[in-house]
C-alpha cells in the first residue's frame, strides 16, 4: 500500500496532500481528460502585486452540452494536478463524464499554473506574491466566464484546499453553482492550522541550502524534514497504531521502510518555493475576510445561499471535525455528513476502498437531489 501511495504522489503531486488521492494517469482505466491553459493578462492579486501573465492549467472530462448546463467544477488541492479527482469520475462513480462536463483546475503554485518556479523575474522564486484562495477563485471565474462562456455550474466539489475554494465560491458568488460539496476542508484556516503549516515551513527553510529561497539546487535536507513533519499529520494516530500501511504491502515491510519512503520520496520533483507558496495560500484562507464581511467568518457563512454537503473526516488532523461542526452551525441548510474513517485527512479523497464507496454514494445522492443532474 505504501509503495502505491508514493507512486500516486509522483504521478499527480495531489496531496492535500499530494497524490495519495490521485489515480495513476497512465492507468488505461483512468478517465480520459484533456489538458488546457488559460492566461489572464495583468492579474492583480490581493497582495497588491500584479502578475503580467497569470497562467491557470486545467483539465476537462466529458463534453459541454449545447445549453452549457452540465458543468461541475473540481478545484484542486495541495500540489495537485487536474487528475486529483479521478476517484470520483467514471460511469460507475458519482460523476459520469458521458453526461457531465467536468472542469478540474490547478492552483497557483503547483508548478504548472503560475508558480514561483515557472514565473520569470521580477517574480521568480521567493519574489512570487502570496496568492490567496480568493485570487484562485477569481482567476477560475474568469476562465469559466471568458474562455468557456459558462455562467452557471451544477456543482462545485472540492477536497482539502479544493474545499477551501468551494466555500469561497459559495460566499463570493453565492448563486453561481446550484450545489457545493466540501470534503476534508474548512471555510477558514484556524490558528492551530497556521501553527502546523508554519512548523512545516520552518522545517523546510532551516536547511542552509535554502538560501532564503534563492537556492542553487533543491534543499534536500529541508524537503525531507518537511516531508516527515507533514506525514505525522496526514493519517490518524490509530492508523499508525494499527499499522494500516501494511494493507497491500510486501511481506517484510517495516515501519522504518515506510518512514524512509515518506521522508525521501514524498512529493518527487517538487520545488521548495512552490510548496511554501501553497502553504501560505492555505493558511491565509478565511471567507470572513471577503469584502463586505469585515473579517466575520460566521456572517460570511450565514450568507451562503445554496445547499452544501459538508463531509469532514472524523480523524482529520489538518481540518479537525470540531472546526467543521462549528462552521456548519452557521450555514443555512448545510448537511454535515462526517466520514467515519481511520485514514485521517486522506479519507476526504478516497484513499481506501471503504471511504471511496462512501464518498461516491453520498456525493452521488446529494447531486441526484438536484433534478437537473443526470
Amino acid at each position: 500500500m505504501i509503495r502505491k501511495l508514493i507512486l500516486f504522489l509522483s504521478v499527480s503531486l495531489a496531496m492535500g496532500l499530494p497524490g495519495v488521492f490521485a489515480q495513476d494517469s497512465s492507468d488505461a482505466k483512468a478517465p480520459k481528460a484533456e489538458r488546457h491553459e488559460f492566461v489572464v493578462e495583468n492579474f492583480k492579486t490581493e497582495s497588491g502585486v500584479t502578475l503580467p501573465r497569470a497562467l491557470v492549467v486545467y483539465g476537462t472530462y466529458g463534453k459541454l452540452n449545447a445549453a452549457k448546463d452540465n458543468v461541475i467544477l473540481l478545484p484542486s488541492h495541495y500540489m495537485a494536478d487536474f487528475h486529483g479527482y479521478e476517484w470520483l469520475i467514471g460511469a460507475d462513480k458519482a460523476l459520469d463524464p458521458s453526461k457531465l462536463f467536468l472542469v478540474a483546475t490547478e492552483l497557483f503554485g503547483n508548478g504548472n499554473s503560475s508558480s514561483p518556479s515557472n514565473t520569470p523575474e521580477p517574480y521568480h522564486g521567493p519574489r512570487f506574491p502570496v496568492t490567496t484562495i480568493r485570487d484562485n477563485v477569481e482567476a477560475v471565474h474568469r476562465l469559466l466566464v471568458e474562455e468557456l462562456k459558462i455562467t452557471h455550474l451544477r456543482a462545485i466539489i472540492g477536497f482539502s484546499m479544493g474545499a477551501q475554494q468551494a466555500f469561497q465560491w459559495a460566499v463570493s458568488y453565492p448563486t453561481f453553482a446550484d450545489r457545493i460539496v466540501a470534503t476534508a476542508g474548512t471555510a477558514k484556516c484556524y490558528p492551530h492550522g497556521v501553527v502546523r503549516l508554519e512548523g512545516q515551513i520552518a522545517a523546510l527553510t532551516a536547511d542552509s541550502a535554502f538560501e532564503n529561497g534563492d537556492y542553487k539546487e533543491q534543499p534536500k535536507k529541508g524537503l525531507e524534514a518537511f516531508a516527515v513533519v507533514w506525514t505525522a499529520w496526514l493519517f490518524s494516530q490509530e492508523w499508525w497504531r494499527r499499522e494500516l500501511w501494511r494493507e497491500g504491502a510486501k511481506p517484510g515491510k517495516t515501519f522504518e521502510d515506510v518512514l524512509h519512503e515518506f521522508r525521501t520520496n514524498f512529493i518527487p520533483g517538487a520545488d521548495a518555493n512552490n510548496l511554501i507558496l501553497q502553504m501560505r495560500t492555505w493558511e491565509k484562507h478565511d471567507v470572513g475576510t471577503t469584502p463586505g464581511f469585515g473579517g466575520d467568518v460566521e456572517r460570511a457563512l450565514k450568507s451562503i445561499k445554496v445547499p452544501i454537503l459538508y463531509m469532514p473526516s472524523e480523524t482529520d488532523l489538518y481540518f479537525p471535525i470540531g472546526d467543521a461542526r462549528y462552521e456548519a452551525a452557521f450555514i443555512p441548510g448545510a448537511s454535515l455528513v462526517p466520514i467515519a474513517s481511520l485514514w485521517g485527512h486522506t479519507a476526504g479523497a478516497a484513499s481506501n476502498p471503504a471511504d471511496a464507496k462512501f464518498l461516491n454514494e453520498t456525493i452521488g445522492q446529494f447531486l441526484a437531489a438536484d433534478k437537473h443532474v443526470p
